[in-house]
């Protein structure tokens, strides 16, 4: 597996443990117009993320693993903007971590691309 897809897979399953480790940070973020417990999106998105690591892990699965995570990072951007718009009046730390997560999607997305382009 190249440095790519081994980084991917490290960051993809890191965070879908720490979303069934310590989901509490991840409901919080869940956005009010979902229907249902955010517990229950943060869990199924902890999954989400555990399936998509393994995808990506396996060389016959990786290019579909890539472009799911392309999708994933993509449809968690929401979450990303909940969470900016909540912590627009806490402390400038909370604030740069919050409008940081923004643009850093866009990244993440086009690391997933570049992984499902080199896959065997």
């Amino acid at each position: 597996m190249n440095k790519d897809a081994a980084g991917l897979t490290a960051l993809l399953a890191t965070a879908g443990v720490l979303h069934f480790a310590t989901p509490g940070p991840f409901d919080a973020i869940v956005p009010r117009s979902l229907p249902g417990r955010p517990r229950t999106w943060t869990y199924l998105s902890g999954a989400a993320e555990l399936a998509v690591a393994a995808a990506i892990a396996h060389p016959r699965t990786r290019r579909a693993g890539a472009l799911a995570a392309a999708a994933l990072f993509a449809g968690v951007f929401p979450a990303n903007v909940k969470m900016a718009v909540d912590w627009r009046n806490a402390s400038p730390a909370r604030r740069a971590i919050a409008y940081g997560r923004l643009p850093l999607q866009v990244p993440l997305v086009l690391w997933a691309r570049r992984v499902a382009r080199v896959a065997p």
